[in-house]
C-alpha cells in the first residue's frame, strides 16, 4: 500500500491521509460495497463536494491498494482492501519499525516513560508479552 508519510501534527486517520481521503475512507470502512454516487452524498451532509472529486480520490484510494473495486451492472462498487483495525495495526507496527530503526534504543526508551501514564492493564500485556518473548529466545 502507497501510503503518505504520518503526519504527526494530525489527529485521526488525517495523520494517514489527507482529509477527504480520511472521510471517504470512514464512509467506505462503515458501508463496504458503496458506489462514488453514495459516498458523495454522505459527504454532502458536510459540503458539497463534487462527483468527479470523489471519483478521483475513491480511483486513487484503489490505486493506492486501500480500495478494491468491482462492477456490478452499471455501478462501480468500492470496498476496504482491509478492516479499519487491520490498517491501523498494520501502520502502527510500520511506523514502530521505522522509529526504532532510525531513533534506536532513544525510541524504546521514550516509550517505555509513556507506558510509566498508561493504563494498569496494558502494562500487565507489556510485561506477559516480553515475558513470551523471553519464553522464545531462550527455546
Amino acid at each position: 500500500m502507497d501510503i503518505r508519510p504520518f503526519k504527526a501534527n494530525e489527529k485521526g486517520l488525517n495523520r494517514f491521509f489527507g482529509p477527504l481521503e480520511a472521510k471517504i475512507m470512514d464512509i467506505v470502512w462503515s458501508e463496504p460495497d458503496i458506489s462514488i454516487r453514495d459516498v458523495q452524498s454522505r459527504l454532502a451532509a458536510g459540503k458539497n463536494v463534487a462527483f468527479n472529486t470523489v471519483m478521483t480520490v475513491m480511483n486513487r484510494l484503489a490505486d493506492k491498494g486501500l480500495l478494491r473495486k468491482r462492477t456490478e451492472g452499471r455501478v462501480t462498487l468500492y470496498s476496504p482492501a482491509q478492516t479499519k483495525e487491520q490498517f491501523l495495526v498494520t501502520r502502527s507496527k510500520e511506523l514502530t519499525l521505522e522509529l526504532v530503526d532510525e531513533l534506536g534504543s532513544l525510541a524504546v526508551h521514550h516509550m517505555l516513560d509513556v507506558l510509566e501514564e498508561a493504563d494498569p492493564l496494558l502494562l500487565n500485556k507489556l510485561k506477559q508479552k516480553i515475558e513470551s518473548m523471553k519464553k522464545d529466545a531462550s527455546s
